[in-house]
């Protein structure tokens, strides 16, 4: 077998895989929104994965701020369930 051969072998394999890729993740988008986990070939075409984003890191005054409107909400509907 010719190494031309092999090249034009290889391309339609190529664009066979490339077009077998496009209908999946047509499939995949088409579908909208599920409820529940999606199926474990669906969830390895998603394109952020949760590694892959920056952890997100909150300032100490942010914490505090953010455990007060808390505390407070607890409290207003702690005063809410007794009325």
């Amino acid at each position: 077998m010719n190494v031309n051969q092999m090249i034009l072998e290889l391309r339609a394999e190529r664009d066979s895989i490339t077009a077998a890729m496009a209908v999946l993740e047509g499939i995949a988008h088409s579908r909208g929104r599920r409820r529940g986990r999606p199926p474990a070939w669906l969830a390895g075409l998603s394109k952020a994965k949760k590694e892959d984003r920056p952890k997100r890191t909150l300032s100490p005054a942010t914490k505090k701020k953010m455990a007060l409107a808390q505390r407070k909400r607890w409290a207003a509907a702690k005063k809410a369930e007794e009325a």
